[in-house]
This record gives C-alpha cells, sequence and structure tokens, in this order.
C-alpha cells in the first residue's frame, strides 16, 4: 500500500516499395517537371491532419514512385508515411522517411505534394541524386563503438544507416552514448562513424534544451526549460531530471491505485506549439501547470543550491507532477513518485499550485528518501513540519515579487481570506495547530501537530516578537514567556536539514528532534554555539525538552 502525504486533512505506417535518390544541400521543392510549382494564387490559412495510413497518403506514395524523376525514387528503396496533411485549398502534403536495402537514410526523408484534384504538384527534399552505395561494412559494430570514446555514462549498439545529410552519401555506423553534461544536464549523443573507413562523420545532441516561460496563476511570467519533440514543445524539464507536468484532466484515482498501484491516472502531458504556455487565468488549464512546474523547478534549484541535494530521490531523477485533481478538491498529495494537486472549490479556494505548496510536496518526497519519518503520531508532525519549513524556504528562495516569502502557507490559492491553511509563527491561530508541544501531541493530527516543529522553525530563523516579513505582520510569543533571538533563515534550514538526512529516523518523535537539531547544529557551527544555543531556546520555548 502507498503512503500519501497530502497538504491538508482531509501512427499506424504503411510501407511501400518504392525508389530512393541520394542527397545533399538545402531541401528544395521539385515539381513533375523539374521545376519550382507555379504559383496558382492559392493561399493556406489552415491545416488538419489525415490518416497516415489512409487513401491520401498511398495515394503520394504511388505519386512519388511515378514521377520519380522528382522525388528520385527507385524500386530498391521503401517510403515509410510518418505525417498527412490537408490544407484549406484541399491540397495535401504527405511526410514520408525512407530506407534503402533495409537501411535507414538518414536525411532522407521528403513531403510529396498533391492538389486538390490529386494531381502531383512536387516534393520537398534534400536528396538530389540516387543511392548507389554498398551495404556491407568494413568495420564492425564493436570497432564503430570504441571510436566513440568512454566519456558517456553508456554507449548503446550502433546501427547502421545510410548517412545522406552531406555531399556524398555514405554508409556509417548510428552509434547513440548518454551520459551527463558538465553542468548536470543530461547528455545524448548520436555519433556517425563511417563503416569503411572508421572517421567521426559528425556527433549531434539529442538533448535539446529549450528556454520558454509561462504565465502562473500566482508567480506572475515565470521561466521554463522545456523538452523540443517533432516541432512541439514538452512542458518537460531536461535540465532537472526530465520532471514533467500533465493534465488529470479532473480524473481521481481508483482504490487500486493507493493499494496495488494500478488503476492510477497518468495525465495527458502539458504541449505547446511554441515556448509559451498559460495565460496566467484560470480560463487556460496551462496555467496551473506551469506554476506546478515552476515550483517544482524552484524547489529542485534550492536544494541543490544550499545542500547539493540533485533532486528528490538526490539521484539526479526527476519526479512528476499532475494538475487538474478530481472536481472542487481542495488538496495537493505526494504519492512516492509524483505530486498531485486540486482546483480547489473555486470560490474560497483556487489551485492549489502555489510555489509554497508545490515545496511542500517535494521535500515530502525528500523526507521519505532520508529520514522516512512515519506518518502518523509525532514523527507525522515532523514530517508534515519538515514540508511547511522546506516548502516556506523554497518560497524565499525564489524572490519572486509575485509572491514574495513569508511564514503563511498557501495564502496565495486562498482566495477568501489570503491566510492560507497553516502559519508558522502562531500556529495555533487557526484555532487546531498547536503551537506547544504537550503529551497529547501524538493523538493529534499530523497536520496540526505539525505546529510545534513550525513555531520551533520560526523562532529559530526570526526569533520572537513582531515583525513584518514579506509584507505580512508577523508576531511570534513563546510558551515558557522568553524571548528568542534568531539566527537566521539559511543557518536554521541548514540545521534542519542535517538533523533530517543525518539524525532523525523513521520513529524520531519532538525530543528525539530536539536532540538531532542540537547534534546537527554543533556538526555545523560548533559546541556551544550561538547557534547550538539558539536551538535549545527555540525547542524550550515550545515546550519540549
Amino acid at each position: 500500500m502507498r503512503t500519501t502525504s497530502s497538504l491538508v486533512t482531509a501512427s499506424a505506417t504503411f510501407v511501400a516499395v518504392a525508389a530512393l535518390s541520394a542527397a545533399t544541400g538545402t531541401a528544395t521543392i521539385s515539381s513533375a517537371s523539374g521545376a519550382a510549382p507555379p504559383d496558382r494564387g492559392d493561399r493556406v490559412t489552415s491545416t488538419r491532419p489525415l490518416s497516415t495510413s489512409g487513401s491520401q497518403a498511398l495515394a503520394a506514395m504511388r505519386s512519388a514512385r511515378s514521377n520519380s524523376s522528382a522525388t528520385r525514387v527507385s524500386t530498391d528503396q521503401s517510403l515509410v508515411v510518418t505525417d498527412a496533411l490537408v490544407d484549406s485549398t484541399g491540397a495535401t502534403h504527405v511526410r514520408m522517411r525512407r530506407t534503402y536495402d533495409g537501411l535507414r537514410v538518414v536525411g532522407g526523408d521528403l513531403v510529396v505534394h498533391r492538389d486538390a484534384g490529386g494531381s502531383f504538384t512536387g516534393s520537398s527534399q534534400s536528396l538530389d541524386r540516387a543511392l548507389t552505395l554498398s551495404t556491407t561494412p568494413t568495420l564492425s559494430s564493436g570497432e564503430a563503438r570504441s571510436r566513440v570514446g568512454t566519456a558517456a555514462t553508456r554507449a548503446g549498439t550502433p546501427t547502421l544507416v545510410v548517412d545522406a545529410t552531406s555531399t556524398t552519401p555514405r554508409l556509417a555506423w548510428l552509434a547513440t552514448t548518454t551520459g551527463m553534461q558538465a553542468d548536470r544536464t543530461p547528455s545524448r549523443i548520436d555519433t556517425y562513424v563511417d563503416a569503411r573507413t572508421g572517421a567521426i562523420l559528425r556527433s549531434e545532441q539529442r538533448i535539446q534544451t529549450i528556454d520558454g516561460d509561462g504565465q502562473s496563476l500566482y508567480g506572475g511570467t515565470v521561466p521554463l526549460q522545456l523538452t523540443q519533440t517533432d516541432g512541439t514543445y514538452q512542458l518537460k524539464d531536461p535540465t532537472r531530471g526530465n520532471t514533467f507536468t500533465t493534465d488529470a484532466k479532473n480524473g481521481t484515482d481508483s482504490v487500486l491505485c493507493s493499494l496495488l498501484g494500478s488503476g492510477c491516472i497518468a495525465g495527458t502531458l502539458f504541449t505547446s506549439p511554441d515556448t509559451h504556455f498559460g495565460t496566467g487565468t484560470g480560463a487556460s488549464r496551462e496555467s496551473a501547470a506551469v506554476d506546478a512546474q515552476y515550483g517544482t523547478n524552484v524547489t529542485w534549484d534550492y536544494y541543490k543550491a544550499n545542500f547539493g541535494r540533485n533532486g528528490i530521490f538526490d539521484t539526479g531523477k526527476g519526479s512528476s507532477n499532475r494538475v487538474h485533481y478530481g472536481k472542487n478538491y481542495v488538496n495537493a498529495f505526494w504519492d512516492g513518485s509524483k505530486m498531485t494537486y486540486g482546483d480547489g472549490d473555486g470560490a474560497s479556494y483556487g489551485p492549489l499550485t502555489s510555489l509554497d505548496v508545490a515545496g511542500h510536496e517535494m521535500s515530502h518526497g525528500v523526507t521519505e528518501n532520508t529520514a522516512g519519518l512515519t506518518y502518523s503520531g509525532e514523527s507525522g508532525g515532523l514530517n508534515e513540519s519538515t514540508s511547511d519549513i522546506f516548502g516556506t524556504m523554497v518560497e524565499f528562495y525564489a524572490a519572486n515579487p509575485q509572491d514574495p516569502g513569508d511564514y503563511l502557507i498557501g495564502e496565495e490559492f486562498d482566495l477568501a481570506k489570503h491566510e492560507g491553511f497553516r502559519r508558522m509563527d502562531n500556529p495555533s491561530s487557526d484555532g487546531a495547530s498547536l503551537s506547544c508541544w504537550s503529551s497529547n501531541a501524538k493523538n493529534v493530527d499530523v497536520h496540526y501537530s505539525s505546529g510545534i516543529g513550525n513555531h520551533f522553525f520560526y523562532l529559530l530563523a526570526e526569533g520572537s516578537g513582531s515583525t513584518s516579513i514579506g509584507g505580512v505582520p508577523h508576531s511570534s510569543t513563546t510558551c515558557n514567556g522568553s524571548s528568542v533571538a534568531g539566527i537566521g533563515r539559511s543557518a536554521a534550514a541548514a540545521i534542519w536539514y542535517r538533523a533530517l538526512t543525518v539524525y532523525m529516523t523513521s520513529s524520531t518523535d519532538y525530543a528525539g528532534a530536539r536532540t538531532a537539531t542540537l547534534d546537527a547544529a554543533r556538526d555545523l557551527f560548533g559546541t556551544g554555539s550561538a547557534q547550538q544555543s539558539a536551538v535549545a531556546a527555540g525547542w524550550s520555548a515550545v515546550s519540549v525538552s
């Protein structure tokens, strides 16, 4: 059974034998006569897709074969239809890839154009000559692989292809190597090795890191790193472990999802024809996705910059987000592999994709993969408190003027009061959370017993008394009437992170957390340091001794 940590309680292709010519140079449009097709005054205003296995696709392949002087198609080649469109004039444009003697021809793709009446009007291609080369290599696959080098994490088995991207088509081994670039961006390099001479013909990086942006609901216009595939842009970040965001389309997981891991909604990956996502309003389903992806990105960067942690799992592997989960669902949760966000009820609460909540949910994953704090009793309160702490630190780290850092949790999607679900300076102000420890803390819902840890952290970072943070009034008193001086957010967060990752275990309670943070402060700042003394004073101030 999965443990779920929540924010609050409650194309078919057709192959035809055809002919091919070899190629070089820039793409051209050839007509049946070899000249450019005449301008008939037609203008295209839109296109729509056609079936790649339908009659229009088959007719286009016949046209390619019967107009070989233009398409350079010969009988020792095969064509595979990969895309087909019809435009507003009724003309069809069918894209194909080619093989030669059973080998893929890199650079051998073409588009066959036919008018509304079905007449061939030309083809777009780079190939301008027939392929006449032997497909028998003199260099073995293993030898080709050795020419690529060993810098990559993994080198796959090379594949024999025809490389027709240069003036003279060549038989080549295509070797794909995967690894990590210097800046930790994933790497996937295709290297073409001449199958006769062993010379490296060319290499190309397949990971295309695209800078885009999104208009979010809560953070304004934010930067995004995207993945480009076949002319579309995916909300998938190759620089942060391929973290991505999908649309749950207001569905919910089945009971079997939590029990057996089956019946879970994967969602549909958000894509765009350009590098811009969202409109900044709920009218676009992309807007909430932008918030979720942005929140994941900033959280990733926060942990990396401050603790050297490479993602939730510290392996460089990303996770995923689902937005638009359920109907009137006022919650968000981490289920062991991904973050999920509801849309709120639309009246009191909007989508729960605010930056601090994104940091909160992702931090549940960090806790799960470090101390593994059990999600019940006092350890459960510490689990929730850890997520509130680091979700808040992520908000400060982002320094986004549209959502400045404060110690309120979820104030951005609180449409009615803008107070959020919890506040760390005065947890008990919500009428349910605990500001001070008592022996009953283990019996309180973890979202409310988290107040003890939240209160401690606020006092440790900011100190007691009244102040304004992020334009929001904050005021914190102590349970023992003492005054506490804060040591700053950076030092406080470093102490909590070390305590979490080095000293806390699955059953750590608040007394154990006191010991863990004292040990962490000693490690970081020294025995008897001002920071260690502040940790002791902070716990005493919330009645943990």
